[in-house]
């Protein structure tokens, strides 16, 4: 796949280059921007990597009006299919999720993870136009499920009561595609009753590509998983694909190319 417009470009990692920029990329937004934690190797690196990296594919939005190709990457996905699971070392949700139910589903499913643009890339084209090239690699691979963890920032569970209890009471799977939340870092999501949630605040704290996903017709499993390693707070979210309305696809994958 290689997709461009005038500014942008959309490709999948080809080389350890490719892959370190996506790397750099995620270093900038989940520990210098969100705190996560790294060793002090990468670190000095700069970079933000995991043992998973290599059975991923990763998606690369590239500004072309950059000119250092490390620094051109401005928006990714990690994305793995399930025979890529098996055959390396499983999904990156396997570790928050018990996915049984997707994985025994006889479907064909798809993780996505680690995916984030630059903050001077967040409004405009650019987000989707990484749509416009995930929706093609879905329609190409006939995937039938997408899923991977979306993150609140933080460990504190207090300011995110009213937005975990809203999606566990409006947005939880079917119980067909349930994932459950592993012990010890899983917690409820029941935290306030129904009636209780502040909607428009629950509302509010969602996080962007969260509440994308969630008007596309997602859903999320059950449980948040608190992982301070990244200082997140993690939900498990589930797209069934055939469940997408005419209308919605035409707006995910609405990049003007």
């Amino acid at each position: 796949m290689k997709i461009s417009n005038e500014f942008y470009q959309l490709s999948f990692a080809s080389s350890e280059e490719d892959l370190q920029a996506a790397q750099r990329l995620r270093y900038a937004v989940f520990v210098e921007e969100m705190g996560a934690r790294v060793s002090a190797e990468d670190r000095a690196l700069m970079l933000e990597r995991d043992a998973f990296d290599p059975f991923f594919d990763h998606l690369l939005l590239r500004d072309l009006r950059v000119d250092d190709p490390i620094d051109q990457v401005v928006g990714i996905y990690r994305i793995m299919t399930q025979e890529a699971a098996v055959r390396g070392i499983g999904f990156y949700s396997q570790n928050e999720y018990d996915l049984s139910p997707l994985m025994t589903s006889g479907r064909k499913i798809l993780e996505l993870g680690r995916s984030c643009l630059h903050p001077k890339h967040r409004k405009g084209s650019a987000l989707h136009i990484l749509w416009n090239g995930l929706a093609d690699y879905i329609t190409k691979n006939e995937v039938e499920i997408l899923f991977g963890t979306a993150s609140f920032p933080g460990v504190d569970v207090k300011p995110l009561a009213d937005s975990l209890s809203h999606l566990h009471h409006s947005y939880l799977a079917p119980q067909a595609l349930r994932v459950r939340v592993k012990a010890p870092q899983g917690i409820d999501m029941n935290i306030l009753d129904k009636e209780c949630v502040d909607r428009r605040r629950a509302i509010a704290t969602l996080p962007a590509l969260l509440k994308a996903y969630l008007r596309l017709g997602g859903f999320v499993g059950e449980g948040a998983w608190v992982d301070p390693e990244f200082n997140t707070t993690d939900v498990c979210l589930i797209v069934d694909v055939s469940k997408i309305s005419l209308r919605q696809k035409s707006i995910y994958s609405s990049a003007e190319l």
